[in-house]
């Protein structure tokens, strides 16, 4: 795939150097252009430690994911066959077009699953919060080169100096060609994967970064899709690649299959009708596993309930008595569940307790009347807590502490098929963010850093 990662210890600062020499080491390894469109981060000189037993527990999770996707998959395929209810289906499909709710029952996508899964996980005083997964993340480039350049001074990250790049070029099996096509609305990202194609280019191997437009591709060959469902209208090339997907003709992933992008799957773990299906497709391990870790999710379905019905673990008869919530009881997120421009990157996520009542009936309203083509989520809130962090300030020539809170971002790929597939763990991302923020995402002023044990 590529040359293994060789250091010139006469230009690499060693572990004891000065925290300037290192932060201004990891600095000069940017790539022309940097790896986000007009973005940069705080540089930390370390990576972020995690601790011998939160970092042996990321390892295994992977396993955890990727079993629970299989069941997603399985979930909805029998509530489309009225083996399980059929809301299940009704809720997953709304707002979608015919189209794609044909592509994905298709039989032959019926066993295709994300190959890339990235969970978000957030470090609070109680453990790990795991409040979204992400089949079609941003950030993939920027772990793997933050792995090699911290690698480069010394620092064991968890996954090794390649395992980012290892894990990505594993996910396309065989294939000699890999497109990977980026939409405009994914134009941030365009740097980092521009920047992993070309180290992952050799002799044996072609990686090819694409705009939208048609392109041709021959059987055999393998395609990234790094665009969003909700944005087909946008990419001019889906159209064949999805009938060649179809047709066996190519590789493709993430399979084009809008159940994988929506937050309502948590909701759907945590309703008590479903619960012997997730025992019976996860074991009461897994299911145990991921109880503990995902927040208490609901979808917010406006449809009447019965009258001595109440909402689970809020004790409300209909939705808008959410409106009356005093700001204590607002500990709660309220976001679109997916299948819209405003569903990723925080853009339309409200933190109850952060805003003022009439703000926060407005969402709520929004929320129900929007049901129909937008489904919306509510999550418990769990708040990150505060670590110490630094970084360091080019311009002043200091390290600079930094109260922050984390996110923390495992990628693990998917190799192999069916029963033979595996999820590996190629790295961790962790974003700093200052102590005042309430929801963490990358930002100017936030550290973007590796993960060492």
């Amino acid at each position: 795939m590529h040359e293994p990662i060789t250091v010139n210890s006469a230009l690499t600062p060693s572990p004891n150097k000065s925290a300037a020499a290192r932060a201004q080491f990891i600095h000069d390894q940017l790539p022309e252009g940097g790896l986000f469109a007009d973005m940069d981060w705080r540089v930390s000189p370390t990576p972020f430690a995690l601790g011998e037993e939160l970092a042996r527990g990321l390892e295994p999770l992977g396993r955890v994911l990727l079993q629970f996707n299989r069941a997603v998959n399985l979930l909805y395929r029998q509530s489309v066959a009225g083996r399980v209810p059929g809301w299940i289906a009704t809720w997953l499909d709304r707002g979608k077009p015919e189209g794609l709710i044909t592509l994905q029952r298709s039989n032959a996508l019926k066993n295709e699953l994300p190959r890339v899964i990235r969970p978000d996980l957030l470090l609070t005083d109680h453990g790990l919060v795991l409040t979204e997964l992400d089949s079609v993340p941003g950030g993939i480039g920027l772990t793997a080169w933050l792995n090699q350049a911290y690698a480069q001074i010394g620092e064991r990250v968890l996954g090794g100096a390649d395992g980012m790049l290892r894990g990505f070029a594993g996910i396309f099996g065989e294939a000699r060609t890999v497109h990977v096509v980026i939409s405009q609305e994914a134009a941030t990202y365009r740097p980092e994967m521009e920047w992993i194609c070309h180290q992952m280019n050799s002799v044996e191997r072609c990686f090819v970064p694409r705009d939208t437009t048609p392109f041709p591709f021959s059987d055999g060959d393998a395609v990234y899709r790094f665009f969003e469902l909700f944005d087909l209208p946008n990419v001019p090339s889906a159209g064949a690649l999805f009938d060649a997907a179809v047709n066996k003709q190519i590789r493709l992933t993430p399979p084009p299959k809008p159940i994988f992008e929506e937050k309502m799957l948590f909701a759907l773990l945590w309703n008590h009708n479903l619960r012997d299906f997730w025992r019976r497709e996860l074991g009461e391990g897994f299911l145990k596993r991921l109880l503990t870790l995902v927040p208490y999710t609901w979808v917010l379905d406006p449809t009447a309930l019965p009258p001595q019905a109440v909402i689970p673990e809020l004790n409300l008869t209909d939705w808008r008595q959410l409106k009356a919530f005093s700001q204590k009881e607002r500990e709660l997120i309220l976001k679109l569940s997916g299948f819209s421009e405003h569903a990723w990157g925080a853009r339309s996520v409200y933190l109850g307790s952060d805003l003022s009542h009439s703000d926060w009936g407005a969402a709520v309203d929004g929320a129900l009347n929007g049901f129909e083509k937008s489904p919306c989520v509510l999550q418990r809130y769990h708040k990150p807590k505060v670590v110490e962090s630094s970084y360091y300030d080019f311009t002043g020539g200091q390290l600079v502490p930094m109260p922050g809170r984390v996110r923390l971002c495992p990628y693990y790929f998917v190799v192999g098929d069916g029963d033979a597939a595996r999820a590996n763990l190629g790295g961790v991302l962790a974003t700093i963010c200052p102590a005042d923020k309430k929801i963490i995402h990358g930002m100017r002023d936030a550290i973007l850093t590796p993960c060492t044990a």
